[in-house]
């Protein structure tokens, strides 16, 4: 696992930018990244990554890059299709200059835009920002495997992989979210997208969230459950076995990409 934190300002420069928040808000997350540890700046955003490394060891580090440095992305996770991604993207003129699962979103948000997301088979919570059109995407994989908290304030929004992240910004409002704290006693846990602040937002899972320099703030769902699958007539007990097997060998393996 690693921990990723951002702010996007809504002026330019401004102090929330060139503060060391990002770097407090990043080093919270130390136990979730004891390998590594990136930040970045321009003049509306700061972002900042603690890393476990996973895939490609030595080229992967984040925050990372398109050639041209327009887009940036953050990664907490795994792309387990990032190498059929690719096979897909080089044929287009995409060049990759690292091994990393992390580049198959760079990559692919420069093709497919928000859509890249519909593209992804794993566990994530990623974040593009796209420098040229002043534009954030913040995405989560399908069954909320890696967490995502967010807070809109005056100045920006404010995201990380941990809640404790975003206290280290000392405006953020603390107030308690009543609803939250019944769910949290009748539940044992708080469902998204509340959490225990209400001025903290947790992005559900299958959803993706877009905001601008503005504060034109979207969130929007990329994927539902669904137990038809492509509307197929009712299978024999001898075929729904063959089947369960199949797609188990083929999740392990999925997920044994790891360097």
């Amino acid at each position: 696992m690693c921990g990723i934190a951002w702010i996007l300002s809504f002026e330019a420069n401004a102090s929330i930018i060139k503060s060391d928040l990002i770097e407090r808000m990043r080093d919270t997350m130390v136990h979730r990244g004891p390998d590594d540890a990136g930040v970045y700046r321009d003049e509306f955003i700061a972002l900042g990554q603690r890393r476990l490394s996973i895939i490609d060891l030595v080229g992967g580090m984040q925050p990372m890059s398109d050639s041209d440095g327009q887009i940036w992305v953050l990664n907490n996770g795994e792309i387990y299709n990032y190498r059929e991604i690719r096979q897909e993207l080089e044929p287009r003129g995409c060049v990759f200059h690292t091994e990393s699962d992390t580049e198959a979103i760079v990559q692919g948000y420069c093709v497919y835009g928000e859509d890249v997301v519909k593209h992804l088979r794993g566990m994530f919570a990623a974040a593009v920002w796209d420098a040229r059109e002043k534009h954030l995407l913040l995405a989560r994989d399908r069954v909320g495997k890696k967490p995502l908290y967010y807070a809109l304030v005056p100045e920006g929004l404010l995201f990380a992989s941990e809640l404790k992240a975003l206290l280290e910004y000392e405006n953020l409002p603390r107030d308690l979210d009543y609803t939250a704290l019944s769910d949290f006693f009748t539940y044992q846990s708080i469902p998204e997208p509340l959490t225990i602040f209400k001025h903290v937002r947790k992005l559900p899972p299958g959803h993706y969230l877009t905001c601008d320099v503005h504060g034109n703030l979207e969130v929007k769902r990329y994927w539902r459950w669904s137990l038809i699958e492509n509307q197929q007539k009712a299978i024999n007990y001898d075929d729904a076995v063959f089947r369960v097997r199949e797609l188990i060998e083929e999740s392990v393996r999925l997920r044994m990409i790891a360097d």
